[in-house]
C-alpha cells in the first residue's frame, strides 16, 4: 500500500480519460443520458444514487480510513442518522461515551430514544463499566468518540473492540478530531468510522458534509441502501471540495498538531488556567493511550478557568485572532464556549460539561501570533 499522503492526492483520482485533466472532473448533474430503456453508463442514472465527483470522494476516503467503502452526506449528523437507523430496531440500546457531541447525543436521545431505540452514557476509560453496560443481544452499538469532543478524552479502540465483539455489538468510532491522517480506527478494530467532513477533511470553513467508512462490505451495501432511499447526500460541488481538500490534509495536520502542542505547553504555565485538556501533554490521563493509536495529537485544546465560567465568557469575547464561533478544523482559529454554544443540547444531562472550559481550535497561523493573542484574552 502507498503512503497517506499518495493515497489523499491520487486514490480515486486518475487523470480524466477523455482530456487528460489531473483533477477529477466536477459533474454537476441531476440525470444521465441512458443507452436505450436500462442502458447506463457506468451505471449512473440519477445523482442522488451515484455521481462520479461523490464515488470518487468516497473511493479516496475508504482508501485514508483503510475501509472497504465509504459513503459520504450533506452532514455529519446526516451520516450518523443513517447509521443508526440501518443498525438499529426498537428495543435496541446504544451505548455512548459520556461526553459525547452534544449533536449526536441530541440525535440519539431527542430522535431515536422516541422510536424505541435506548441509549446509555459511560466513561469509555472505565473499562469494567463498559463490559458491564454493554449487554449481548440489546446492545446493538458501542459510540466511541476519540479524540472527545470537547474534553479530548482519549479512549483504548483496539480494547473497546474486543468488548463490542464479544458481545456482538458494533464499534462506532467517530474519528472527526483526529483525521484519518492521525488515526485509522478499523486498524484497530473498529466496525464503522464516522467523520464530520465539515471540519478537518474540508478544512477550509467552506463545505458542509459527513461520511461512513466501513470495514465490512455487507454492512456497507445495507448503508448505501439508506443513504440512496433516504436521500441526505452531498452535492457534487461539496464532494469536489473535499477532494481539494483531503490532497493537503497532511500537511494541514502536521501544522495543525505542532501549533496546538506549543499552545497546550504555554496554558500549563498560565497562572488563569486550572487545567489543560490535550492529549499531547504528558500529564493527560490518556496521554500512553494517545500516544500508542495516534500518530501526532492533533489540534484541539480546550481548558478551564479558575476563575469559573464568567471569566471563561471573557477570554472568548476578548480574542480577536481566534475567531469566536462553531465548528472547527478550518486554517483558521477558533474558540467558543461549549457550555453555552457547540454542546448547550447536553445541559442538564449526563453528558453536560463544564461551564468554565473553553475550547480552541488550533489553525494553522504563525503560532507565535496566536500566543500573543491568548495573552491578552487572558490578561
Amino acid at each position: 500500500m502507498t503512503g497517506f499522503d499518495t493515497r489523499a492526492i491520487h486514490a480515486g483520482q486518475d487523470p480524466d480519460p477523455a482530456t487528460g485533466a489531473v483533477i477529477p472532473p466536477l459533474h454537476l448533474t441531476t440525470t444521465y443520458k441512458q443507452d436505450g430503456v436500462g442502458g447506463l453508463r457506468g451505471g449512473y442514472e440519477y445523482s442522488r444514487s451515484g455521481n462520479p465527483t461523490r464515488d470518487t470522494l468516497q473511493t479516496a476516503l475508504a482508501s485514508l480510513e483503510q475501509g472497504t467503502r465509504a459513503m459520504t452526506f450533506a452532514s455529519g449528523l446526516a451520516a450518523e442518522d443513517v447509521l443508526l437507523r440501518t443498525v438499529c430496531r426498537p428495543g435496541d440500546r446504544i451505548v455512548l461515551g459520556g461526553d459525547a457531541y452534544g449533536g449526536t447525543y441530541r440525535l440519539i436521545s431527542k430522535v431515536q430514544e422516541p422510536w424505541g431505540v435506548g441509549h446509555l452514557p459511560v466513561d469509555l476509560n472505565d473499562l469494567d463499566a463498559v463490559r458491564e453496560a454493554v449487554a449481548p443481544e440489546t446492545t446493538r452499538v458501542l459510540w466511541c468518540e476519540t479524540p472527545s469532543n470537547p474534553l479530548l478524552n482519549v479512549s483504548d479502540i483496539a480494547v473497546l473492540a474486543e468488548i463490542a465483539h464479544a458481545a456482538g455489538t458494533l464499534l462506532v468510532v467517530d474519528n472527526t478530531f483526529a483525521s484519518p491522517y492521525l488515526q485509522q480506527p478499523l486498524t484497530l478494530g473498529a466496525d464503522v468510522v464516522v467523520h464530520s467532513t465539515t471540519k478537518y477533511l474540508g478544512g477550509h470553513s467552506d463545505v458542509v458534509g459527513g461520511a461512513l467508512v466501513v470495514a465490512d462490505a455487507e454492512l456497507g451495501e445495507r448503508l448505501a441502501y439508506l443513504q440512496n432511499a433516504a436521500g441526505a447526500v452531498n452535492g457534487p460541488f461539496d464532494a469536489w471540495l473535499l477532494l481539494r481538500s483531503l490532497k493537503t490534509l497532511g500537511v494541514r495536520m502536521d501544522r495543525h498538531s505542532a501549533n496546538a502542542g506549543r499552545i497546550a505547553e504555554w496554558l500549563l504555565e498560565h497562572p488563569a488556567v486550572g487545567d489543560v485538556l490535550y492529549p499531547g501533554l504528558p500529564q493527560h490521563r490518556n496521554h500512553e493511550i494517545a500516544a500508542k493509536q495516534m500518530s501526532g495529537f492533533g489540534g484541539m485544546v480546550s481548558f478551564r478557568l479558575r476563575a469559573g465560567e464568567e471569566a471563561a465568557l471573557r477570554v472568548c469575547e476578548r480574542a480577536q485572532l481566534f475567531t469566536l464561533a462553531e465548528s472547527l478544523g478550518g486554517v483558521e482559529s477558533l474558540i467558543e464556549h461549549p457550555h453555552r454554544m457547540t454542546h448547550a443540547s447536553a445541559a442538564g444531562s449526563p453528558l453536560e460539561v463544564p461551564a468554565d472550559l473553553v475550547r480552541l481550535s488550533v489553525g494553522i497561523e504563525d503560532v507565535d501570533d496566536l500566543l500573543a493573542d491568548l495573552d491578552q484574552a487572558l490578561g
